[in-house]
């Protein structure tokens, strides 16, 4: 079972509200919710540790910036002598639409630096994710400059609901299973998007 949520992102004022920093949201306001005071650790990240249903679990942001998010993880794995199956990662993915999510338990980096920094300080891509579709950018513009950009105004709606589910999808997850939450929430990904339930 997960008991160790990661979101990634780039530390600082000036990142907070950016495509790039969806997972950092989703993971410190679902903090909040839990009333899980984060605090500074050794291991270059922000970790804090709640109860959510009966189960201990520990929230975590790495204050390096995306591309060296694995060594935060590594260092928490090998703190806790846990294997990467407790671990999920929550971040963005500029291959899905806005509004979109997915939850699964393995696979590639799909292009987030983050992602490939844990696959390969891990040395493995058997652990959970759960990827926050950011949108593309349009042609001619930068995937980096893309990314650093916040929402435009007819955006930021739609990604503020799918954070909102994204707290949903992780909570499901450590309470119920990765499959109980693949189940429940790919499914409602259709055709045309994201669907009510």
């Amino acid at each position: 079972m997960v008991s160790v949520v990661v979101g990634l992102g780039n530390p600082g004022g000036e990142y907070r509200r950016t495509r790039h920093n969806s997972g950092f949201r989703v993971v410190t306001t679902l903090a909040d919710e839990l009333g899980v005071r984060m605090r500074s650790s050794s291991g270059d990240y922000l970790i804090g540790t709640g109860s959510v249903s009966g189960r201990d679990v520990s929230f975590v942001l790495p204050l390096t910036y995306m591309n060296l998010s694995g060594f935060a993880v590594a260092h928490i794995l090998e703190q806790r002598a846990e294997s990467p199956a407790s671990i999920l990662v929550v971040c963005d993915d500029v291959n899905m639409p806005l509004g979109w999510l997915r939850v699964r338990g393995r696979g590639g980096d799909g292009g987030n630096r983050g992602l490939e920094s844990i696959i390969r300080m891990l040395g493995t891509e058997e652990f959970a994710r759960l990827r926050l579709g950011i949108g593309g950018p349009a042609e001619g513009v930068d995937l980096t400059d893309f990314v650093l950009q916040e929402f435009a105004a007819d955006e930021a709606p739609i990604a503020a609901a799918m954070e909102a589910e994204a707290r949903d999808v992780a909570r499901t997850v450590i309470v119920d299973g990765l499959d109980a939450a693949m189940n429940m929430y790919n499914k409602r990904l259709g055709s045309e998007g994201p669907t009510a339930a």
